[in-house]
């Protein structure tokens, strides 16, 4: 296997990735055979780590291993997970252990085994602009190199024709909290940030989680099991009407595969828009085995007679939020369907109020003038996961693309790590003009559309075999 010789610095590469993600690595995973693809990838952190703060003891991804790097769309690359066990000697343990949902940490470690030998990633690099030069037909990209602690090292610049951003998302604070976040001196942390504090808030007196998806579901459960019987101390509070299970039924399941990906693409924009607001059971419900453990360990805390202190109750909204002598935090609350408020007062808060896209403005600030939106002034993108940019822009040969910055072009799969190597392999093969990647013409028994002809091979003509060791 044979990679691009030494890189000119002025010679335009064919790809930059800003950001590393699980989906910029796991294009950086497929991209990395393609032996005729000068690419590169910069991310400012020091190194791969994955929702850090969330990696509690025995939580799972929510999806199974098969929807690694990229497995769904290369089973044969080097990159998947079980080569990762095999590679770690770990494959006769996993094969008995019969775990189709791994654990959060070890999806961690594979990415970070990754990560580590991939030679196409930058750690240590924070990209700050992305510019169109008409006069080469190319983008330039700014980055400035960071030291071990985070300083700047020194500024450079790189050329290319395409881009993918993976920039992620963030933590989001509803607005009436965000003061109290603010203060560093008062104990309110979003749930990105719970394990680093996970020792000072089960030292804490009383102790409220807000959020009824799975993160708070799952922060629940672990202080729950480690605070003492009887005097639990604890509060959930969440917006739905209900703790309710995440939609898990197998033709559920089928709005995360790339036929719904492509339905959902060609509704008009309104009807995207409500599904966007609709669908959040598809995504933020909690799986039911959480579920299970939390009521197995309150059922548990009742076997010798009383109730543990553990208040659980849906439907209810934070309206605003102060300190109280400084060490006490005080919620004015709204209940949705009673319409009444009440004020409660408690010794931290834990925010599980979920993550936002990061907002692509800042960093595409100086491509604005050839961005095309649609009607709420959000960046429309196509099929291919392409930015609609002016045609002095793509006339030219270059690109844009998307990774996890697309739910209201793409729909709910946008995040869904099932479909990390669909999109990766999608990219590669719109960037490069090949079919680098065969990709299958149907995945789903669920026709969604009247117009959407279903697939359907040749019954008697047998498909040819792919060898699970190919050449490149």
């Amino acid at each position: 296997m044979t990679h691009p010789p030494h890189h000119e610095p002025d010679a335009p590469r064919d790809l930059v990735g800003i950001g590393i993600g699980p989906f910029n690595l796991s294009l950086a995973a497929l991209a990395h055979p393609l032996a005729e693809l000068d690419a590169v990838f910069y991310d400012q952190r020091p190194a791969f780590d994955w929702h850090p703060g969330l990696l509690i003891e025995g939580a799972t991804v929510q999806v199974p291993f098969l929807a690694d790097l990229v497995t769904l769309a290369d089973p044969a690359s080097p990159w998947t997970f079980l080569n990762y066990l095999k590679a770690r000697e770990r494959l006769f343990p996993f094969y008995f252990a019969e775990r189709f949902h791994i654990q959060r940490a070890e999806y961690d470690a594979y990415c970070r085994w990754v990560s580590e030998n991939l030679p196409e990633l930058h750690f240590g690099h924070q990209v700050d602009a992305v510019r169109f030069n008409p006069e080469r037909d190319v983008f330039e990209v700014d980055f400035t190199q960071l030291d071990s602690d985070g300083e700047a090292e020194s500024l450079g610049r790189t050329y290319t024709r395409n881009i993918v951003l993976g920039i992620g998302t963030e933590p989001y604070v509803p607005e009436p909290l965000k003061p109290l976040v603010e203060a560093p001196a008062v104990p309110v942390i979003h749930a990105a940030d719970y394990v680093a504090h996970r020792d000072s808030l089960l030292a804490a007196g009383h102790v409220t989680v807000i959020g009824s998806g799975q993160s708070g579901a799952e922060i629940f459960l672990d202080l729950l099991r480690h605070r003492p019987a009887g005097r639990e101390q604890l509060r959930w509070l969440g917006r739905t009407e209900a703790f309710a299970p995440m939609e898990y039924s197998k033709l559920g399941l089928e709005h995360f595969t790339p036929d719904y990906t492509r339905y959902f693409h060609a509704l008009a924009e309104p009807v995207r828009d409500r599904l966007g607001t609709s669908q959040w059971q598809l995504h933020k419900g909690i799986d039911t085995d959480t579920i299970a453990a939390i009521h197995a360990e309150l059922y548990r805390r009742t076997l010798h007679g009383g109730w543990p202190d553990a208040v659980l109750t849906p439907g209810v909204r934070v309206r605003t939020a102060g300190r109280v002598a400084t060490t006490k935090v005080e919620l004015h609350v709204e209940h949705i369907q009673q319409n009444t408020r009440s004020r409660l007062t408690t010794d931290a808060v834990v925010l599980a109020t979920g993550y936002r896209e990061r907002p692509l403005d800042r960093i595409l600030a100086g491509l604005d003038p050839y961005l095309r939106r649609d009607n709420r002034e959000r960046p429309r993108i196509d099929e291919q996961f392409r930015l609609v940019l002016a045609p002095t822009v793509t006339g030219s040969g270059c690109q844009v693309y998307v990774q996890n910055a697309e739910r209201h072009t793409h729909g709910v799969g946008a995040p869904d790590l099932g479909l990390a190597a669909w999109r990766s392999a999608t990219i590669l093969n719109s960037l490069t003009g090949e079919e680098a990647y065969p990709l299958p013409r149907r995945t789903a028994f669920t026709t969604f559309g009247l117009d959407q002809q279903p697939y359907v091979p040749n019954p008697r003509r047998a498909p040819a075999l792919t060898p699970l060791v190919q050449g490149r």
